[in-house]
């Protein structure tokens, strides 16, 4: 869109310039880029399909010309700001909606038939380079992410863990990771059948996902297996939020077949540098502190309990143990 925006003004007067293409949500376009004047204000805006000048033209592919900026910004919640003026076109490949494209100016009634078509000629053009970068970037997302729950992946795991432990290397910092294992998952499968497996799944990762601060990486590492990764957090901190996020898992309230499932996850914790220096030192240690933790969860039953691993191994000092909330 840098390159497309910066060709157009030479064709077609612009001080704004938006794009917007489909939501996660079908009944929303968004605003996936922005320059100029007034128009950053749009920026990761979300217009409901139908309204505003993006939405209306998102439903019925045609070119607006002159119409009120206003309407625009009304619809994404935002204020106007200068501009006056603006032509709005459908991007489209085939019969396939690729995104609405918006040039605002300051000037009122600044643009012309003349525009029009220029315009259109230009959006044949774009929505099959901006149809391939949309392509590319859902491999991209889709090459790192679970498709069952929506976490990020192994892989994603691998990158974003080299990245921290690098950093906290320099910084002389530390870096928790959490391994999670749910609890007598094969019997949940046999017992209710796959999907309600994968029902199970789902809701872990969501619980999960509201237990921990925005910039955790919560990752849905291998079968019925999660794994945390926390910045800036000691061994006593990790200890402190496996048991939390033990409890949230624990408070589930998942139905099959008129029955309720009791879902539990044993858990365990190991920190960069004192328990590893590695991606796979650090995993393997926190993998043995799970298996501690899961023999003692079913010699003890499911009355609630400290971690296994937090009293088979002595605590190591931190220099690192907050954890803000």
């Amino acid at each position: 869109m840098e390159l497309i925006s910066s060709k157009l003004v030479t064709l077609i007067p612009w001080t704004g310039c938006a794009l917007f293409v489909g939501d996660s949500d079908p009944e929303y376009v968004r605003c996936r880029f922005a320059a100029g004047v007034d128009a950053p204000r749009l920026c990761d805006a979300r217009v409901r399909v139908g309204e505003g000048l993006s939405g209306w033209v998102a439903r019925h592919r045609r070119t607006l010309v002159n119409a009120s900026p206003r309407i625009e910004f009304e619809a994404a919640g935002v204020p106007t700001g200068s501009v006056q003026s603006a032509i709005v076109a459908p991007l489209e490949l085939g019969d396939r909606y690729i995104g609405t494209l918006l040039l605002f100016h300051t000037q009122l009634e600044r643009y012309t038939e003349d525009h029009r078509r220029l315009l259109t000629r230009v959006a044949e053009q774009a929505a099959a380079v901006l149809n391939n970068s949309i392509v590319f970037e859902q491999t991209q997302e889709e090459s790192l992410t679970d498709p069952l729950t929506g976490l990020p992946n192994r892989r994603s795991m691998m990158t974003r863990l080299d990245s921290e432990l690098s950093r906290a290397e320099r910084m002389r910092t530390e870096v928790a990771v959490i391994v999670m294992d749910v609890d007598d998952f094969k019997q949940i499968n046999d017992t209710y059948g796959h999907a309600t497996g994968d029902d199970v799944l789902r809701e872990i990762a969501v619980a999960l996902q509201a237990g921990l601060r925005s910039y955790d990486l919560c990752v849905r590492y291998a079968g019925d297996e999660f794994v945390v990764v926390m910045a800036e957090c000691g061994l006593e901190a990790a200890e402190a939020k496996a048991r939390e996020l033990q409890r949230r898992v624990r408070e589930i309230a998942l139905k099959a077949g008129g029955a309720s499932i009791r879902i539990g996850v044993s858990a365990g914790a190991a920190v960069f540098p004192v328990d590893g220096s590695s991606y796979e030192g650090l995993v393997a240690a926190a993998d043995r502190r799970m298996y501690a933790d899961k023999a003692l969860r079913r010699r003890e039953g499911p009355a609630e309990q400290s971690p296994a691993w937090a009293s088979a191994e002595p605590l190591r000092t931190s220099s690192v143990s907050r954890l803000p909330n």
